[in-house]
């Protein structure tokens, strides 16, 4: 019962939290710097995400030939660059990866 209450609980607290910046931005004028620098926050998290898993596989920086998951991700920044299509850019991705995984 415990675990429950404690999920309940974060659930609760995240939706609130969520909630309050909705409520706040409808109803309060956002400068146009907020707004602007609101625009940059999602690829510098997704950046902080993938960047480790790409350059430092097993907590070493590896720059080399042999690091799979850097060569699948210069593959599938290529994609997205070409194609601007975010599903796409991901099946690339993984089917560069399983492919260099396989071959190599």
């Amino acid at each position: 019962m415990n675990i429950w209450l404690v999920m309940l609980l974060g659930g609760a607290l995240t939706f609130g939290m969520r909630l309050s910046f909705i409520y706040l931005f409808g109803r309060f004028e956002i400068p146009a710097t907020v707004k602007q620098a609101l625009r940059f926050v999602p690829p510098a998290v997704l950046s902080a995400i993938i960047a480790p898993a790409l350059f430092m596989p097993n907590n070493t920086l590896d720059l080399n030939w042999n690091n799979y998951r850097l060569m699948a991700g210069a593959v599938a920044i290529l994609v997205a660059w070409r194609t601007k299509n975010t599903l796409l850019t991901i099946l690339a991705g993984i089917i560069a990866l399983l492919i260099l995984q396989v071959v190599f």
